[in-house]
């Protein structure tokens, strides 16, 4: 394999998880949660880094090593689990999806005042285009490549316009004054949740990359998906504290638009058209791909026709919004929901790893099997308290 071709493909892996992470839902939930914890979510965002590193350096090393995909890693050692496995994220991916092509809508609404409906018709044409380009894997990773560079750098320019208590930030971040369980499971299931897990390993592993020798190529590709999400949510946190310690009200409607606006006038507020569009159409190419990535080896009518089956996908994704509008409760709590989905998923990937029939003699390190299973009773505890908080209620 050529050593650009796998140099993009690395880098490609990372953004694309990255990007899938970093859609209208994290941009919602940075907002709505550092409206409410103030410099105390810094706190939540370093615990949810360590979290997905744990997560994600154990999901795609195993994928590496077994050179199989998550569905057919369960399948063999619990044959019929990695059909219910696939249908979990194939209905997470979904209902993300839905919230996604909305995303799209809004962002291109913000920019040129175009109709929502429209905006989303014409962001599923271009996502449909790159998915039917001769080398779509990698228009796929360039695309989401420039986007991410380009959110960040929007972003952070109104980071600074807002002029956020840094100190506090800091401080906050180490001692904070209070700790949401919610908030914690939210992010976690946001970043590594559901088909984002998989998202740049399933890339991977489509690029040819795997195998024992690959690994230290797939670690820095998993470590750098988190910390472009990690430094995109600390940027957004960074520029919403500034404006919430302004004494400037949100808007409940809009939170992550007001944010823009309020730090940076009008030129901040098309920022946000920009960052809203980019990170909603790179989460739709992301969470098509990796949700039929799950499907791919069922069957070899679905391998061969894999592309028709992401444009269906993308397609009735945007059937379903133009149908019931942009569900923005539904990110929030899709974003939970994938949290729940995290723990099982990460388990049986922890399991696969004393299957020789799987591994071969790969001996998977014992640190991070000790940290994958913390984040697996972690998560598993959170989820649980999330869920019978809201049953309370």
């Amino acid at each position: 394999m050529k050593k650009t071709f796998r140099s993009t493909a690395i880098t490609g892996a990372a953004f694309l998880m990255a990007t899938s992470a970093i859609g209208p839902g994290f941009l919602t939930q940075t907002t709505v949660f550092t409206s409410q914890l103030l410099a105390s979510f810094g706190f939540v965002i370093l615990l949810s880094i360590l979290l997905d590193i744990g997560a994600q350096l154990n999901i795609w090393r195993i994928l590496a090593v077994t050179e199989k995909k998550a569905q057919d890693i369960t399948n063999t050692m619990l044959p019929g689990a990695g059909y219910v496995l696939a249908v979990l994220i194939l209905l997470g991916g979904l209902a993300f999806n839905i919230g996604n092509i909305g995303g799209c809508g809004l962002g291109l609404n913000v920019l040129t005042g175009m109709d929502t409906t429209y905006g989303a018709l014409l962001s599923c044409v271009m996502a449909l285009f790159i998915f039917w380009m001769k080398e779509a894997g990698k228009a796929m990773d360039q695309f989401a490549k420039i986007l991410g560079i380009l959110m960040v750098l929007l972003t952070l320019y109104v980071a600074i316009s807002s002029h956020p208590p840094l100190g506090q930030a800091l401080q906050k971040t180490i001692m904070p004054d209070k700790i949401s369980i919610p908030a914690i499971v939210t992010l976690v299931g946001g970043t590594v949740g559901g088909y984002i897990s998989f998202a740049g390993g399933h890339r991977l592993l489509d690029a040819g990359i795997k195998g024992k020798e690959a690994l230290p190529q797939v670690n820095r590709s998993a470590v750098t998906g988190i910390l472009v999400t990690a430094l995109m949510r600390t940027v957004l946190f960074l520029a919403a504290l500034g404006v919430v310690t302004g004494g400037k009200i949100l808007d409940a409607s809009n939170p992550p638009a007001s944010v823009f606006r309020l730090a940076a006038g009008e030129t901040g507020y098309r920022f946000f058209g920009v960052v809203m569009w980019s990170a909603a159409i790179t989460s739709v190419v992301g969470a098509a791909y990796t949700s039929v990535s799950f499907l791919r080896s069922f069957h070899p009518w679905i391998e061969k026709q894999y592309r028709w089956i992401i444009s269906a996908f993308i397609v009735f994704s945007t059937i379903i919004f133009i149908s019931i509008g942009n569900p923005v409760t539904v990110l929030l709590v899709v974003g939970a929901l994938n949290g729940l989905i995290l723990p099982v998923a990460l388990a049986l990937m922890l399991l696969a790893v004393f299957n020789k029939k799987l591994v071969g003699d790969y001996q998977h390190p014992l640190l991070l099997q000790t940290v994958g299973w913390l984040v697996v009773v972690a998560m598993g505890y959170m989820g649980y308290q999330t869920i019978a908080d809201w049953l309370a209620n």
